[in-house]
This record gives structure tokens, C-alpha cells and sequence, in this order.
């Protein structure tokens, strides 16, 4: 796939259905409301540190391509969103991550324990949403990638030897905790107004999630945290291992080797061994591989959307996989 040199804003990305994301601000907000005082506080926080509604937009111009929207696709757009910040809520509680978008997370502004609640309630908030519609459709799409997501979070908690993580394992991961629900997203926002192109659009989404995720792991080694908003080197201070530590691993010397073993046997590695670490990735060729292999995804959901209904929707579609994989955020 050919990457252009100016990688689309957001913004222009969305340009075509602008009003209607503020429609899914709108259900968002509506969806959650509490009347109990310690919910509708934390609520009133996520509402800040909510993301940029990449993946309510997926449904919204996959709605969007045969040019008859449904007026049920900014509630789905917004239930989307609603399980992915659910998600992130539980996964840095898990993950005892005190930063999320350079903001303190609900765990270090409340408890864990409130964390994983409030990820409760945005689930089960979700899930009453989606019952309302009265379409079993929509309903078996959100619960399988929320399904896999759990798996894949289990996955990875059972991994006790994070430097035995292959490639396979890498990919099985990623297509259950960040692919699934982009290609929900977009399933979802076909059911609702491109039925003819629900298997291209699910295949996308997936392709999509798997460049973005790749992209995302490949920041970790090379942005700093003024860009990220979290600390360069993270998922290694968290002894995670990606795809640009698996590729090089079986080439290291002897004494490189040494250097990753130390960091992942350190409770709490500091900022100079996490750089020595990135150092060895980034010299072995390990961000070069990294980036061929979100590069193949992205041709991959390029292809899904050929035969497509040419307009405005597709072309957002089109950029949103150069933003997937060239994004600095």
C-alpha cells in the first residue's frame, strides 16, 4: 500500500459526518447519566478523558456509504465508544497505570476498585442501551468482540514468561483487544445502513484495528510522552513485549540479550535501561519490521473496501487507514 506523505487530521477524516458525532456526544452523555452522586462524578471525569471517537466515526461512515443513514447509528456509534473506554478503564486498573492521554486515570483518582466498577457500569449501560433497540444483530456483534476482548485480556495476564511471547501469540492478542472491536464497529454501522457490504466492512475494521495497534505499539519506541501523553517505553516498564521486541529477540547477542533480560527482571526498570532496551530494538531492525507489518494490514483493509460505493464515506474510509498507520499520536 502507498502511504502519502501528509497524514490526514482526524478532523478532515470526519468532516463528513461532523454532526453527527456531536449527535454521539449527545447519546454518550444520555446513555451514562446517573442519578447516584459517586457514578455521575466519575462519569463527568471520562467525559473529559474520553478519546476522540475514532471508532464511532467507523460506524458512522459505514452507515454512511450507500447514502441512506440510520438514525440508530449514533446510538451504536456511541455504545461503541462506551465499551471501549470501558475497556481502558479496566485495563489500566489491571495494569495499575496512574496516566491515560497524560491524564491520572480513574484508579489513581479513585481506587481500583472503583475503576473496575465504573467499567461495570459502562458495560452494563451499554448492553441496556443496545436491548433497547430491539435488534438481536447488533446485540451478537458488540457481544462477541467484547467476548474476545475479555479473552484476550486473560491471555495476556496468563503469559508468565512475557519473553516467550511469539508472533502468533502477538497477533492472536491484538485481533481480540483493539481489532475486534474496530471491526464491530464497522459491522455494526453496515447492519445499520451498507447491509450488502457488512463482510467487506467487517474485514476492514479488523485489518484497520490491527494496523492501528501495531502502530500504536510502534509509538511506545519512538515517540516521547509530550506527543503520547504517557511515558516513551511504557508497555517495557510494564514488561510487555510487542511486535518490534519479538521480531528481534532470536538475533541478539549475547549481551544485548543480557540487557532485555535484566529490564524484564527488574520490578520497576528505569528510564535508562528502557532507553538501552529501545536502542537494541530500534538497531536490530525491529521498528523497520514493525512498520512493514502495520503497512500490510493497512494494504489488507485497503482491498476490503475495493468495489465499494465511491463518495465522501469512502474516502474518509481510505484516509482513516493512513491515519491508522502514520498517526504521531
Amino acid at each position: 500500500m502507498s502511504v502519502r506523505t501528509a497524514v490526514p487530521h482526524l478532523a478532515d477524516i470526519q468532516a463528513p459526518i461532523r454532526d453527527r458525532l456531536d449527535s454521539v456526544v449527545d447519546e454518550i452523555r444520555r446513555i451514562v447519566v446517573s442519578d447516584f452522586a459517586p457514578v455521575e462524578t466519575v462519569n463527568e471525569y471520562l467525559m473529559k478523558i474520553r478519546g476522540k471517537l475514532f471508532r464511532p466515526g467507523l460506524v458512522l461512515l459505514c452507515d454512511e456509504l450507500e447514502g441512506r443513514p440510520s438514525p440508530q447509528a449514533a446510538t451504536l456509534a456511541a455504545i461503541v465508544e462506551l465499551v471501549h473506554l470501558a475497556t481502558l478503564v479496566h485495563d489500566d486498573a489491571v495494569d495499575h497505570s496512574v496516566l491515560r492521554r497524560g491524564m491520572p486515570t480513574v484508579n489513581a483518582l479513585w481506587s481500583h476498585q472503583v475503576a473496575i466498577i465504573m467499567g461495570d457500569y459502562l458495560y452494563t449501560r451499554s448492553l441496556m442501551e443496545i436491548t433497547r433497540l430491539g435488534r438481536i444483530e447488533p446485540i451478537q456483534v458488540l457481544a462477541n468482540a467484547a467476548n474476545d476482548m475479555t479473552v484476550g485480556e486473560m491471555r495476556q495476564l496468563s503469559s508468565h514468561d512475557a519473553l516467550h511471547f511469539s508472533s502468533d501469540d502477538y497477533y492472536r492478542l491484538i485481533d481480540a483487544k483493539t481489532a475486534s472491536l474496530m471491526a464491530a464497529a464497522c459491522e455494526l454501522g453496515a447492519i445499520t445502513g451498507a447491509p450488502r457490504f457488512r463482510p467487506q466492512l467487517k474485514t476492514f475494521g479488523r485489518e484497520l484495528g490491527l494496523a492501528f495497534q501495531i502502530a500504536d505499539d510502534l509509538l511506545d519506541y519512538t515517540a516521547d510522552s509530550a506527543v503520547t501523553g504517557k511515558p516513551t517505553g511504557l508497555d517495557l516498564r510494564e514488561h510487555k513485549v510487542t511486535l518490534p521486541l519479538i521480531a528481534v529477540l532470536s538475533q541478539l547477542s549475547r549481551t544485548e540479550r543480557a540487557r532485555v533480560d535484566a529490564l524484564f527482571a527488574d520490578p520497576e526498570p528505569d528510564d535508562e535501561s528502557i532507553a538501552g532496551v529501545v536502542e537494541v530494538v530500534r538497531g536490530r531492525g525491529g521498528l523497520e519490521f514493525a512498520r512493514e507489518a502495520a503497512l500490510e494490514c493497512a494494504g489488507r483493509a485497503a482491498e476490503a473496501l475495493e468495489g465499494l460505493p465511491e463518495g465522501p464515506a469512502l474516502d474518509a474510509l481510505r484516509d482513516g487507514i493512513v491515519y491508522a498507520v502514520e498517526r504521531q499520536r
